[in-house]
């Protein structure tokens, strides 16, 4: 008769995550939702797909507003995007670093356009800090971490890294788009930016 409840106090046992790492995983859970939703997502649907009560939410949110701007501020860190391009191998060819630089930024822009988009954010409007900065330092940081990437090619470029990196990254954040056509994709984007609009065989 004991062993049921051995099994249940086990059970209740489970490491708990500490206030910052619950706050952390509801907003994760919570990012998705919020590009299918938008405001109109519920705490109770957040809850049920973290696997957890909607009281759990308010034990690190004060309300449902502070969870959506938490999201928004998650949505824009360049943390995520800074830690993609700083992994990425300098051995490589340049045009190897550039297509994976611009996968992962793209990754980044897209999520942030999902973020603000469902929530009404509109002109391109940075909707507060961004853990402590904002949108101008988010940028900056983005183009260090480009900049190093193009830092083993320093010789052979024709500007200094820092403006080939400002240039490229916004290339990935003003990328036209037609409905004709599809997106460039990445290998196609890195070859029009390191040798230009014409083919090999045009003079």
């Amino acid at each position: 008769m004991t062993a049921p409840k051995e099994n249940q106090t086990t059970r209740r046992r489970a490491p708990a995550m500490s206030p910052e790492q619950r706050r952390a995983m509801i907003i994760q859970t919570a990012i998705p939702l919020i590009a299918e939703y938008g405001a109109a997502v519920t705490t109770a649907k957040i809850a049920r797909a973290a696997g957890i009560g909607e009281g759990t939410i308010f034990r690190v949110f004060a309300d449902k507003d502070e969870l959506l701007q938490a999201c928004v501020a998650e949505a824009l860190s360049p943390e995520h995007a800074v830690r993609e391009l700083d992994a990425i191998d300098v051995s490589q060819p340049l045009p190897d670093r550039l297509a994976e630089a611009a996968e992962a930024l793209q990754a980044h822009l897209s999520r942030m356009g999902a973020i603000l988009g469902s929530l009404g954010h509109r002109g391109g409007k940075h909707p507060g800090t961004v853990r402590g900065a904002g949108r101008e330092e988010s940028t900056t940081r983005i183009r260090a971490a480009l900049a190093e990437l193009l830092e083993p090619d320093k010789a052979a470029l024709r500007r200094p890294p820092e403006q080939i990196a400002a240039l490229f990254f916004g290339l990935l954040f003003t990328q036209p788009r037609t409905e004709d056509e599809p997106d460039l994709t990445p290998p196609e984007l890195v070859e029009v930016f390191l040798h230009g609009a014409l083919s090999g065989g045009a003079k």
